[in-house]
Protein backbone atom coordinates (compact mmCIF):
# COMPACT_ATOMS: atom_id res chain seq x y z
CA UNK A 1 0.00 0.00 0.00
CA UNK A 2 1.56 3.36 -1.23
CA UNK A 3 1.71 6.06 1.60
CA UNK A 4 3.37 8.75 -0.44
CA UNK A 5 1.80 10.99 -3.18
CA UNK A 6 2.70 13.97 -4.71
CA UNK A 7 1.41 17.13 -5.38
CA UNK A 8 2.47 19.78 -8.25
CA UNK A 9 1.10 23.21 -8.54
CA UNK A 10 1.60 26.04 -10.69
CA UNK A 11 0.12 29.20 -11.09
CA UNK A 12 -3.33 28.87 -13.48
CA UNK A 13 -5.44 30.25 -15.90
CA UNK A 14 -8.92 30.64 -16.84
CA UNK A 15 -11.31 28.50 -18.03
CA UNK A 16 -11.44 29.80 -21.41
CA UNK A 17 -10.27 32.79 -23.23
CA UNK A 18 -13.48 35.05 -23.33
CA UNK A 19 -13.51 38.38 -21.18
CA UNK A 20 -16.05 36.49 -18.51
CA UNK A 21 -13.59 33.67 -17.72
CA UNK A 22 -10.52 36.28 -17.87
CA UNK A 23 -12.44 38.69 -15.20
CA UNK A 24 -12.81 35.45 -12.41
CA UNK A 25 -9.14 34.43 -13.31
CA UNK A 26 -8.26 38.16 -12.33
CA UNK A 27 -10.07 38.45 -9.45
CA UNK A 28 -9.16 35.57 -7.72
CA UNK A 29 -5.26 36.11 -8.91
CA UNK A 30 -5.32 40.05 -8.28
CA UNK A 31 -7.44 39.67 -4.51
CA UNK A 32 -4.98 37.51 -3.18
CA UNK A 33 -3.10 39.67 -0.38
CA UNK A 34 0.50 37.94 -1.71
CA UNK A 35 -0.22 39.05 -5.06
CA UNK A 36 -0.81 42.54 -4.24
CA UNK A 37 0.38 43.65 -1.32
CA UNK A 38 -1.62 46.32 -0.14
CA UNK A 39 -4.78 46.33 2.74
CA UNK A 40 -7.80 44.51 1.89
CA UNK A 41 -9.59 48.07 0.99
CA UNK A 42 -7.16 49.64 -1.17
CA UNK A 43 -6.47 45.83 -3.00
CA UNK A 44 -10.21 46.32 -3.69
CA UNK A 45 -10.22 49.43 -5.22
CA UNK A 46 -7.17 49.05 -7.49
CA UNK A 47 -8.59 45.25 -8.75
CA UNK A 48 -12.87 46.63 -9.17
CA UNK A 49 -12.25 50.05 -9.81
CA UNK A 50 -8.93 49.68 -12.21
CA UNK A 51 -8.12 46.54 -13.49
CA UNK A 52 -11.31 44.40 -13.72
CA UNK A 53 -13.29 47.00 -16.10
CA UNK A 54 -10.97 46.96 -18.87
CA UNK A 55 -8.13 44.69 -18.59
CA UNK A 56 -10.25 41.46 -18.83
CA UNK A 57 -11.04 42.52 -22.59
CA UNK A 58 -6.73 43.00 -23.42
CA UNK A 59 -6.21 39.71 -21.86
CA UNK A 60 -8.93 37.27 -23.24
CA UNK A 61 -7.47 39.06 -26.59
CA UNK A 62 -4.32 37.94 -25.54
CA UNK A 63 -4.96 34.23 -24.22
CA UNK A 64 -6.83 34.20 -27.70
CA UNK A 65 -3.98 34.89 -29.39
CA UNK A 66 -2.26 31.55 -28.13
CA UNK A 67 -5.25 29.30 -26.93
CA UNK A 68 -4.98 25.97 -28.69
CA UNK A 69 -7.67 22.99 -28.94
CA UNK A 70 -6.52 21.26 -26.03
CA UNK A 71 -7.13 24.73 -24.27
CA UNK A 72 -4.86 26.93 -21.92
CA UNK A 73 -1.39 26.42 -23.07
CA UNK A 74 -0.18 25.94 -19.05
CA UNK A 75 -2.87 23.77 -18.40
CA UNK A 76 -2.79 21.35 -21.39
CA UNK A 77 0.95 21.34 -21.38
CA UNK A 78 1.21 20.33 -17.59
CA UNK A 79 -1.24 17.63 -18.17
CA UNK A 80 1.26 16.43 -20.63
CA UNK A 81 3.70 16.60 -18.25
CA UNK A 82 1.96 14.91 -15.36
CA UNK A 83 1.60 12.41 -18.05
CA UNK A 84 4.69 11.65 -18.25
CA UNK A 85 6.04 11.66 -14.92
CA UNK A 86 3.43 9.34 -13.65
CA UNK A 87 4.85 6.69 -16.46
CA UNK A 88 8.65 7.37 -14.40
CA UNK A 89 7.33 7.11 -11.13
CA UNK A 90 5.49 5.14 -8.50
CA UNK A 91 3.69 7.02 -6.40
CA UNK A 92 0.46 8.65 -7.37
CA UNK A 93 0.81 11.94 -8.79
CA UNK A 94 -1.84 15.16 -9.52
CA UNK A 95 -1.45 18.81 -10.81
CA UNK A 96 -2.77 21.48 -9.43
CA UNK A 97 -3.09 25.69 -9.79
CA UNK A 98 -3.30 28.07 -7.59
CA UNK A 99 -5.57 30.04 -9.46
CA UNK A 100 -8.56 28.41 -11.82
CA UNK A 101 -8.84 24.77 -12.24
CA UNK A 102 -7.83 22.18 -11.07
CA UNK A 103 -7.79 22.99 -7.78
CA UNK A 104 -5.19 22.96 -4.94
CA UNK A 105 -7.81 21.99 -2.77
CA UNK A 106 -9.94 19.32 -4.73
CA UNK A 107 -6.60 17.73 -5.91
CA UNK A 108 -5.16 17.37 -1.86
CA UNK A 109 -8.72 16.04 -1.24
CA UNK A 110 -8.56 13.47 -4.12
CA UNK A 111 -4.87 12.29 -2.75
CA UNK A 112 -5.77 12.17 0.71
CA UNK A 113 -8.52 9.80 -0.57
CA UNK A 114 -6.12 7.44 -1.87
CA UNK A 115 -6.05 4.64 0.80
CA UNK A 116 -3.40 4.48 2.82
CA UNK A 117 -1.04 7.84 1.96
CA UNK A 118 -0.17 9.64 4.77
CA UNK A 119 2.48 12.06 3.29
CA UNK A 120 1.97 14.04 0.43
CA UNK A 121 5.57 15.74 -1.66
CA UNK A 122 4.26 19.27 -2.80
CA UNK A 123 6.03 20.66 -5.29
CA UNK A 124 5.03 24.38 -6.52
CA UNK A 125 6.53 24.63 -9.84
CA UNK A 126 8.51 27.91 -9.40
CA UNK A 127 12.40 27.44 -9.47
CA UNK A 128 12.71 30.95 -7.39
CA UNK A 129 11.14 32.09 -3.54
CA UNK A 130 8.27 34.90 -3.80
CA UNK A 131 5.75 35.01 -1.60
CA UNK A 132 3.30 36.09 -4.71
CA UNK A 133 3.92 32.45 -6.03
CA UNK A 134 5.45 29.81 -3.41
CA UNK A 135 3.96 31.41 -0.40
CA UNK A 136 0.67 32.22 -1.30
CA UNK A 137 1.41 28.60 -2.77
CA UNK A 138 1.81 26.81 0.27
CA UNK A 139 -0.18 28.55 2.73
CA UNK A 140 -3.42 27.51 -0.03
CA UNK A 141 -2.21 23.97 0.57
CA UNK A 142 -2.05 24.40 4.57
CA UNK A 143 -5.01 25.97 4.77
CA UNK A 144 -7.26 23.06 3.16
CA UNK A 145 -5.22 20.51 5.18
CA UNK A 146 -6.77 22.32 8.04
CA UNK A 147 -9.96 23.33 6.48
CA UNK A 148 -10.97 19.77 5.28
CA UNK A 149 -9.59 17.94 8.54
CA UNK A 150 -7.08 15.93 6.14
CA UNK A 151 -4.91 13.26 7.29
CA UNK A 152 -1.79 13.73 5.70
CA UNK A 153 1.69 15.29 6.11
CA UNK A 154 2.52 17.95 4.07
CA UNK A 155 6.34 17.95 2.78
CA UNK A 156 6.92 21.09 0.56
CA UNK A 157 9.91 21.20 -1.80
CA UNK A 158 11.86 24.64 -1.57
CA UNK A 159 12.79 26.40 -4.29
CA UNK A 160 15.37 24.83 -6.95
CA UNK A 161 17.03 27.52 -8.49
CA UNK A 162 20.52 26.08 -7.95
CA UNK A 163 20.32 23.06 -8.00
CA UNK A 164 22.49 21.36 -10.50
CA UNK A 165 20.08 18.91 -11.77
CA UNK A 166 17.62 21.20 -12.46
CA UNK A 167 20.50 23.43 -13.97
CA UNK A 168 21.25 20.61 -16.55
CA UNK A 169 17.79 20.29 -17.20
CA UNK A 170 17.70 24.08 -18.15
CA UNK A 171 20.67 23.58 -20.11
CA UNK A 172 19.86 20.55 -22.36
CA UNK A 173 16.25 21.67 -23.53
CA UNK A 174 17.82 24.90 -24.37
CA UNK A 175 19.85 23.12 -26.48
CA UNK A 176 17.95 23.95 -29.80
CA UNK A 177 18.70 27.09 -29.20
CA UNK A 178 22.17 27.44 -27.87
CA UNK A 179 23.28 25.50 -31.08
CA UNK A 180 22.27 28.10 -33.30
CA UNK A 181 23.96 31.40 -34.42
CA UNK A 182 22.91 34.29 -32.38
CA UNK A 183 24.58 38.06 -30.94
CA UNK A 184 23.63 37.59 -27.33
CA UNK A 185 20.91 35.87 -24.81
CA UNK A 186 18.45 37.39 -22.81
CA UNK A 187 17.48 35.94 -19.41
CA UNK A 188 13.88 37.28 -18.94
CA UNK A 189 12.42 36.65 -15.45
CA UNK A 190 9.21 37.46 -14.55
CA UNK A 191 9.06 40.78 -12.85
CA UNK A 192 8.35 41.72 -9.18
CA UNK A 193 7.89 45.41 -7.17
CA UNK A 194 10.74 46.07 -5.19
CA UNK A 195 8.66 46.06 -2.34
CA UNK A 196 8.22 42.49 -2.55
CA UNK A 197 11.84 41.70 -2.44
CA UNK A 198 13.04 44.20 0.87
CA UNK A 199 9.68 42.67 2.95
CA UNK A 200 10.86 39.10 1.80
CA UNK A 201 14.17 40.41 3.80
CA UNK A 202 14.46 38.81 7.23
CA UNK A 203 17.15 40.76 8.10
CA UNK A 204 15.40 44.28 7.02
CA UNK A 205 18.78 45.62 5.87
CA UNK A 206 19.94 43.50 3.00
CA UNK A 207 18.36 43.65 0.08
CA UNK A 208 18.09 46.64 -2.38
CA UNK A 209 19.55 48.40 0.75
CA UNK A 210 23.23 47.40 -0.04
CA UNK A 211 25.93 47.65 -2.12
CA UNK A 212 25.82 44.57 -4.48
CA UNK A 213 23.45 43.00 -1.89
CA UNK A 214 22.92 39.73 -4.37
CA UNK A 215 26.85 39.04 -4.18
CA UNK A 216 27.32 39.60 -0.66
CA UNK A 217 26.27 36.77 1.65
CA UNK A 218 23.62 37.15 3.77
CA UNK A 219 20.52 34.94 5.03
CA UNK A 220 18.23 37.23 2.97
CA UNK A 221 19.18 35.11 0.04
CA UNK A 222 16.95 32.43 0.65
CA UNK A 223 14.15 34.49 0.09
CA UNK A 224 15.34 36.81 -1.85
CA UNK A 225 13.75 36.37 -5.98
CA UNK A 226 16.53 38.43 -7.61
CA UNK A 227 19.45 36.85 -5.84
CA UNK A 228 18.12 33.66 -6.76
CA UNK A 229 17.23 34.51 -10.28
CA UNK A 230 20.42 35.94 -10.98
CA UNK A 231 22.50 32.67 -9.70
CA UNK A 232 20.31 30.70 -12.03
CA UNK A 233 21.63 32.96 -14.83
CA UNK A 234 24.80 32.13 -13.78
CA UNK A 235 24.97 28.63 -13.08
CA UNK A 236 23.03 27.90 -16.52
CA UNK A 237 26.07 30.59 -18.05
CA UNK A 238 28.92 28.37 -16.25
CA UNK A 239 26.64 25.17 -17.42
CA UNK A 240 26.56 26.23 -21.27
CA UNK A 241 30.12 28.25 -21.40
CA UNK A 242 28.30 31.76 -22.06
CA UNK A 243 31.08 34.69 -21.18
CA UNK A 244 29.21 37.64 -19.46
CA UNK A 245 29.62 39.73 -22.53
CA UNK A 246 27.34 37.51 -24.11
CA UNK A 247 24.18 37.81 -22.19
CA UNK A 248 21.60 39.90 -20.20
CA UNK A 249 19.00 39.76 -17.31
CA UNK A 250 15.35 41.59 -17.38
CA UNK A 251 12.28 41.20 -15.68
CA UNK A 252 8.92 41.15 -17.30
CA UNK A 253 5.32 41.11 -16.88
CA UNK A 254 5.04 44.94 -15.59
CA UNK A 255 1.92 45.93 -13.64
CA UNK A 256 0.52 49.02 -11.88
CA UNK A 257 2.91 51.92 -10.73
CA UNK A 258 5.14 50.50 -8.25
CA UNK A 259 8.64 50.43 -8.25
CA UNK A 260 9.70 46.87 -10.12
CA UNK A 261 13.07 45.47 -10.32
CA UNK A 262 15.18 46.72 -13.70
CA UNK A 263 15.72 46.53 -16.13
CA UNK A 264 12.57 45.84 -17.85
CA UNK A 265 11.93 43.17 -20.74
CA UNK A 266 10.62 45.99 -23.05
CA UNK A 267 12.77 48.48 -22.89
CA UNK A 268 16.18 46.27 -22.87
CA UNK A 269 14.53 44.51 -26.56
CA UNK A 270 14.55 48.29 -27.29
CA UNK A 271 17.99 48.78 -26.20
CA UNK A 272 19.21 45.40 -28.03
CA UNK A 273 17.67 46.58 -31.14
CA UNK A 274 19.24 49.77 -31.29
CA UNK A 275 22.83 48.54 -30.39
CA UNK A 276 23.17 46.42 -33.33
CA UNK A 277 22.21 42.98 -31.68
CA UNK A 278 20.23 41.07 -34.69
CA UNK A 279 19.84 37.54 -33.47
CA UNK A 280 18.65 37.10 -30.08
CA UNK A 281 18.38 34.19 -27.78
CA UNK A 282 15.81 34.60 -25.56
CA UNK A 283 14.83 32.28 -22.20
CA UNK A 284 12.38 32.58 -19.46
CA UNK A 285 13.92 30.53 -16.58
CA UNK A 286 11.10 31.41 -14.32
CA UNK A 287 8.80 29.69 -16.14
CA UNK A 288 8.87 25.72 -16.02
CA UNK A 289 5.75 25.34 -18.76
CA UNK A 290 4.86 27.59 -21.47
CA UNK A 291 2.35 30.19 -20.88
CA UNK A 292 0.56 33.51 -21.87
CA UNK A 293 3.79 35.39 -20.06
CA UNK A 294 6.24 33.22 -22.85
CA UNK A 295 4.32 32.76 -25.37
CA UNK A 296 2.36 35.95 -26.39
CA UNK A 297 4.27 38.43 -24.18
CA UNK A 298 7.49 36.97 -25.52
CA UNK A 299 7.26 34.87 -28.82
CA UNK A 300 4.51 37.10 -30.21
CA UNK A 301 4.96 41.11 -28.45
CA UNK A 302 8.73 40.68 -27.71
CA UNK A 303 9.60 39.57 -31.17
CA UNK A 304 7.78 43.02 -32.52
CA UNK A 305 9.17 44.94 -30.35
CA UNK A 306 12.91 43.38 -30.59
CA UNK A 307 12.38 43.63 -35.10
CA UNK A 308 10.40 47.41 -34.36
CA UNK A 309 13.81 48.40 -32.62
CA UNK A 310 16.29 47.18 -35.31
CA UNK A 311 17.10 43.76 -34.64
CA UNK A 312 16.35 40.70 -36.99
CA UNK A 313 14.80 38.10 -35.30
CA UNK A 314 13.81 36.93 -32.03
CA UNK A 315 14.74 32.94 -30.80
CA UNK A 316 12.43 32.19 -28.40
CA UNK A 317 13.79 29.25 -26.20
CA UNK A 318 10.53 27.14 -24.98
CA UNK A 319 10.67 26.53 -21.49
CA UNK A 320 11.14 23.07 -19.86
CA UNK A 321 7.68 21.72 -20.12
CA UNK A 322 8.11 17.77 -20.79
CA UNK A 323 11.49 17.82 -21.73
CA UNK A 324 12.93 14.79 -21.14
CA UNK A 325 15.86 15.72 -18.71
CA UNK A 326 13.62 17.85 -17.21
CA UNK A 327 10.88 14.75 -16.18
CA UNK A 328 14.22 12.56 -15.25
CA UNK A 329 14.75 15.25 -12.80
CA UNK A 330 10.96 15.65 -11.58
CA UNK A 331 10.89 11.97 -11.55
CA UNK A 332 14.41 11.52 -9.58
CA UNK A 333 13.23 14.27 -6.59
CA UNK A 334 9.83 12.44 -6.72
CA UNK A 335 11.62 8.79 -6.67
CA UNK A 336 13.71 10.18 -3.57
CA UNK A 337 10.96 11.36 -1.60
CA UNK A 338 9.20 7.97 -2.41
CA UNK A 339 11.90 5.72 -0.80
CA UNK A 340 13.03 7.79 2.08
CA UNK A 341 11.72 5.91 5.36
Amino acid sequence: MQSKAVLLANLGSPDAPEIPEVRDYLKQFLMDPYVIQLPWALRALIVYLLVLPKRPAATAEAYQSVWTEQGSPLVSLSNQLLAALQEKTGVPIAMAMRYGKPSIESQLKTLAAIDGVEEVLYIPLYPHFADSTVTTSVKEAERVIRAQRLNIKLKTLKPFFDRQDYIQSLVNSSQSGLQQNFDHVLFSYHGLPELHITRADPTGAHCLKQENCCEVPSPAHATCYRHQVLTTTKLFAEQAGLQKTQYSVAYQSRLGRAKWLEPSTEETLVKLGRNGVKKLLVLCPAFVTDCLETLEEIKIQGSETFTAAGGEELIYVPCLNDNEAWLDCLAGWINDFAGEQ
